[in-house]
């Protein structure tokens, strides 16, 4: 007898979506505005089906300013709830390091997502970031380890 796959309940979607901090020599944050949602933002987004998060924000940051992250450190798994007008999901960052001039230079932004971009200092940048996106590089910044935030905040218990 065969069996019956639909006795099994459904599994759960969760979206979730990759993240690039990029930096430059003097520490300066790349940002970007998005014509699709107010406010700023990482270079980053969806994790396409099968995709994995660091395929994902490679792929992401290429598309979105003409970029190439060949290494990078997981530095946050933030999970958001859903609510009415979001999905919610897990949002994920990596601290891709710092970026020469030259490597900088060659930023190239697509023109039906990204608007502009700018190279900003840490804590002005968490200041132009939105909400969860603001508090979850606040957090990431300098930490030494991967950090856990739900909706952009520590949570107690979790180290």
């Amino acid at each position: 007898m065969a069996d019956d796959v639909s006795q099994v309940p459904p599994v759960p979607q969760l979206p979730a979506s990759a993240g690039a901090l990029i930096f430059d020599r003097s520490g300066r944050l790349l940002i970007v505005k998005t014509t699709y949602k107010k406010g700023w933002s990482v270079p980053g987004g969806q994790i396409e089906p099968g995709e994995s998060p660091w395929d994902a924000c490679r792929r992401e940051t290429l598309e979105e300013c003409g970029l190439r992250v060949d290494r990078a450190r997981l530095v946050c798994v933030d999970f958001l709830r859903p609510r009415q007008g979001r999905l919610g999901g897990l949002r994920l960052l990596f601290d891709c390091g710092k970026f020469r001039d030259d490597q900088l230079g060659v930023i190239r932004l697509q023109a039906d997502e990204i608007e502009q971009f700018r190279l900003v200092p840490s804590r002005e940048a968490v200041e132009l970031l939105t909400g969860p996106v603001g508090r979850r590089v606040a957090a990431s910044i300098g930490a030494e380890r991967c950090v856990y935030l739900e909706e952009g905040r520590l949570v107690d218990g979790v180290q």
